[in-house]
């Protein structure tokens, strides 16, 4: 888990976070074993920003890899964050019992969590009608 949080804290150099200067990195661990990284990307038009955890989890997703393990989110702030919960709905899409780990860039502060525990009760897709 060392590496994953270590490429997230890679990936944070590349956030684009010119509004609220709150650079974030994310970095997604599938059962295949491979790492796929994202940053926060706002817009000046603020709806059409994205999250790093989304950007990493549709980077895998986009290579055909879909069983996430764990999401290490690592924010450019004293204390660590956890993820939206636009987020957290796409990672359960994945895996409701992900591995999430939340680090600050300055390596001071690490907290890890099961995404369930984060929230309980995502939207699944068999709630929809056929």
């Amino acid at each position: 888990m060392e590496e994953l949080v270590e490429k997230a804290r890679e990936a944070l150099k590349n956030a684009y976070a010119p509004y609220s200067k709150f650079r974030v990195g994310a970095a997604v661990l599938t059962k295949s074993g491979k790492i796929y990284t994202g940053v926060n990307v706002e817009n000046a038009s603020y709806g059409l920003t994205v999250c790093a955890e989304r950007v990493a989890v549709f980077k895998a997703v986009s290579e055909g890899d879909r069983d996430i393990v764990a999401v290490a989110v690592v924010v450019d702030s004293d204390e660590p964050a956890a993820p939206c919960g636009a987020c957290r709905q796409v990672i359960a899409e994945f895996n409701p019992d992900a591995l999430v780990i939340m680090a600050t860039a300055d390596k001071r502060k690490v907290i890890t969590a099961n995404l369930r525990d984060l929230f309980p009760s995502p939207f699944r897709g068999d709630k929809l009608k056929s």
